[in-house]
């Protein structure tokens, strides 16, 4: 009986260790890939879902994927995962403002995988087709415009031509000299 029992013991413990070793060496369905750095995209981001969305910060800011990833020329194909360009750096941290912008002003919902399903704000709201959208400032203003209240400012800013506008309701008359 003892026999038995000590034969039986084995025979389990190898069942388990076969059975692990045959599930640990499952091979990856084609549809599974496996990400390697990525950093503010999910995870579980399918290949469709990665490529619709470098599709479009690629044309939001009419670049090309070298834009942000650099070339493996001893393995003559891109290198998906280095962070060798700064640019991949600053696409992540714009990725992160646009979502933070959307959730906290637009209210933005996300899909299971955590992707912004409705945004009030995306890549091309300020690029434009433009790797590095122009900062531009109105006509006639300087940075930041006039300080609240300033003389000679009206609501709406000094008019065409930079002539000063009537002063503001409240403010004296100044003295006239003849």
């Amino acid at each position: 009986m003892l026999v038995n029992k000590k034969i039986l013991v084995t025979l389990g413990l190898m069942s388990v260790v076969v059975i692990g070793a045959m599930t640990s060496m499952t091979p990856q369905k084609a549809d599974e890939p496996t990400w390697k750095n990525l950093k503010v995209l999910p995870k579980n981001i399918t290949k469709d879902q990665l490529h619709e969305v470098m599709d479009e910060w690629e044309h939001s800011l009419g670049v090309h994927c070298n834009f942000c990833h650099v070339r493996d020329e001893a393995a003559k194909q891109m290198d998906w995962a280095s962070d060798a360009k700064p640019e991949k750096k600053m696409a992540r941290d714009m990725f992160k403002m646009m979502n933070k912008i959307n959730e906290k002003y637009f209210d933005a919902k996300k899909d299971s995988l955590g992707l912004t399903l409705k945004s009030g704000v995306n890549c091309y709201s300020c690029h434009r087709g433009a790797a590095h959208p122009e900062v531009t400032l109105p006509a006639g203003r300087g940075p930041g415009g006039p300080p609240p209240g300033a003389p000679g400012v009206g609501p709406g800013g000094p008019p065409p031509g930079g002539q000063a506008g009537p002063p503001p309701a409240g403010t004296p008359a100044p003295d006239k000299k003849e």
